[in-house]
């Protein structure tokens, strides 16, 4: 797999596709912390490690409002083939403030509004709303 954080991206938008409660995906650091961020901003319920034999796996809870999901969209921008990078000042606001877009910052992986409040660039990993 060349990109982990697409395929995450990819198991969340299918399973919100076919509303089932929750998905199962390998354990990685920055996956773990991108879910968190998901959690934060409530666009799933609850994430957690669990242990599977030999392997540590990410657990999403979805989150659903009368049967919508929270999750509309979910989409990667940038890939290993094109790293899209933005400086303090270029960090886009995505809805109007209603969604978020997620980048990896040197003091780790935040909210466009927290990488703004914080004056720090990244990378533009995805956009949600």
């Amino acid at each position: 797999m060349t990109d982990p954080i697409a395929d995450m991206l990819t198991r969340i938008r299918n399973a919100v596709a076919v509303k089932k409660p929750e998905v199962i995906l390998p354990f990685s650091k920055v996956k773990f912390n991108v879910a968190k961020i998901l959690e934060q901003e409530k666009y799933v319920s609850k994430v957690e490690k669990i242990k599977n034999g030999r392997f540590d796996e990410i657990r999403i809870v979805l989150h659903y409002q009368e049967g919508e999901p929270i999750v509309k969209r979910i989409q990667r921008v940038s890939r290993p083939g094109q790293r899209i990078y933005v400086s303090s000042k270029e960090i886009p606001r995505i809805l109007g403030g209603y969604g978020i877009a997620i980048i990896s910052t040197s003091k780790g992986v935040m909210t466009n509004k927290e990488a703004k409040k914080q004056n720090l660039g990244g990378e533009l990993m995805c956009e949600v709303w």
